[in-house]
């Protein structure tokens, strides 16, 4: 159940995501509990091939991204982080000084943390709940005695979530928590044939269909919004003059939505954009690093070349 100023931001925001022209809706809301589950299982399928390639990656090189990381570091990563790449990682790490999550939800933060700890009992773990697309003060990160340096884990593809000037602004936010001593570990998904990208974002089994249409129940049940499900339906589009996947919810038949006293009217055809997820080839993804004033110094890639690692340092 989410507090008083929390449903108070959410509506705030998509009010203001229903009153533009277009629409749209911030992706964050699409992970709420059971949005949460059902992206988990979308990781499983068959078409969404970005889970598995950044797994294999994490496995085929993580001798290599440890010898970049060093000993004695401070893993500082953008996420809750409980997951099989986080264990892979620290796992391969020489000695790390500490791991720090930065996670905007207390529970998922508190399960995380729980279940790590289990697992490296010998490692200091500093959760810290915070919105990492924010600043984020400082003295909150410093250790005592001091880190050899401090990483910056960003797996996954969320990276593509962020518009261009967005992406930018996040990754000199990420070089200054990461000082002039340390580095950025981040993911990037890669350009690929449209039909395979379209068909990620809307697998055979519904699951993504499932996933975004549940942000209209999160916000029906939360901000007891008057909401018709069934007017809408679930689509990916690629958009080739931004190179990036987009979902949206359509209008299958003239409904509004009200949220208390606010109503937003639609036509058969019009649409929600809920999502964008950005697409980079190595040398794209690159340039825009070289603009945060950060120089790359690896890249890794899984075994078929579909996604990527970037290793980053400030320039």
């Amino acid at each position: 159940m989410s507090t008083a100023a929390e449903r108070s931001q959410f509506r705030t925001e998509v009010i203001a995501g229903l009153s533009g022209m277009p629409p749209t809706l911030p992706c964050k809301y699409l992970y709420d509990a059971r949005g949460s589950e059902l992206f988990e299982a979308i990781c499983q399928t068959r078409d969404y091939y970005v889970t598995r390639a950044d797994l294999a990656l994490h496995e085929t090189h993580m001798g290599d991204i440890a010898k970049f990381v060093g000993k004695g570091a401070h893993i500082i990563e953008f996420g809750s982080g409980a997951g099989i790449k986080t264990r892979l990682l620290l796992a391969g790490l020489d000695h790390p000084r500490a791991y720090t999550p930065i996670e905007i939800s207390t529970v998922a933060l508190a399960e995380s943390t729980r279940d790590l700890r289990a697992t490296f009992p010998n490692l200091e773990i500093r959760p810290l709940q915070a919105d990492y697309t924010q600043p984020i003060d400082d003295q909150a990160l410093q250790l005592d005695p001091p880190a050899t340096k401090r990483v910056i884990y960003f797996p996954g593809s969320t990276i593509g979530n962020f518009e261009r000037q967005e992406a930018l602004d996040f990754l000199i936010r990420m070089r200054n928590i990461a000082g002039e001593a340390g580095a950025i570990l981040i993911g990037v998904d890669l350009i690929k044939p449209v039909e395979q990208l379209l068909r990620a974002y809307d697998d055979r089994q519904g699951l993504t269909a499932a996933f975004n249409l549940n942000l209209l129940e999160h916000i029906r049940r939360e901000l007891d919004a008057e909401i018709d499900l069934d007017a809408f339906d679930h689509q990916s589009r690629f958009n080739s003059g931004f190179q990036r996947v987009e979902m949206h919810l359509v209008a299958n038949r003239p409904t509004v939505i009200q949220i208390d006293d606010r109503k937003f009217e639609f036509q058969p055809g019009q649409s929600i954009h809920t999502e964008n997820s950005h697409k980079y080839s190595i040398d794209s993804f690159q340039e825009l690093a070289d603009q945060a004033n950060l120089k790359p110094k690896q890249v890794w890639t899984d075994p078929d070349d579909l996604f990527s690692m970037h290793w980053l340092e400030a320039a």
